[in-house]
């Protein structure tokens, strides 16, 4: 498996080995030791799966306390994933990094607690699978406005279909600190 760093320490691209030939292919989603290796060690304890269509947009989602790491793939289609750190504390608060996902790809991102996290579909339909680090807590769910301006996400879509939850989430520079999760240097990987 090859293990991208990105801009954002303890953001991380995963391309897992894929054995193909006229049959179709085999690949490893997950293995504990080797991703521990790769420097994802916390345990998971939650997987989920959704299905959405073109210029669906969900995010940008967190929770706090109770933050959720997430390995994120995409099994049919294609999405824009991307992860903002909201951290506050952190030399990176307020950065962002998105990277395609896509079945033919096979590409995974890893998303440690302390990041927004959302996603926009770019082919007619896709499946959209995590691994959770914590559960869903509902009292714990914050969110941050897709398109907040000072974040500047280059998303791939200028009119996405929202829920009516993501519409109305604050800006990031909204949002009292004290209800965002603290950097904690020795956490990053």
């Amino acid at each position: 498996m090859k293990v991208e760093t990105t801009k954002i320490p303890g953001l991380v691209i995963i391309e897992p080995r894929v054995f193909g030939d006229t049959r179709g292919f085999f690949k490893e989603t997950y293995a504990t030791q080797r991703y521990a290796e790769a420097g994802i060690a916390a345990p998971f304890v939650q997987d989920n799966l959704s299905k959405s269509s073109r210029g669906v947009l969900r995010g940008l989602h967190l929770q706090h306390p109770h933050g959720q790491g997430k390995l994120v793939q995409v099994l049919l289609g294609e999405v824009f994933d991307v992860a903002v750190d909201v951290r506050r504390g952190s030399p990176t608060f307020g950065q962002w990094v998105g990277v395609t996902l896509s079945a033919e790809n096979h590409r995974q991102f890893y998303i440690p607690p302390g990041f927004a996290h959302g996603f926009c579909v770019n082919s007619e339909t896709a499946l959209f699978s995590y691994k959770c680090t914590d559960g869903y807590h509902p009292e714990c769910e914050h969110g941050v406005l897709w398109n907040d301006p000072e974040v500047g996400i280059e998303w791939p879509v200028a009119e996405p279909s929202l829920s009516d939850k993501d519409k109305v989430y604050p800006r990031l520079s909204a949002i009292p600190s004290d209800t965002l999760p603290t950097f904690n240097p020795a956490e990053v990987g």
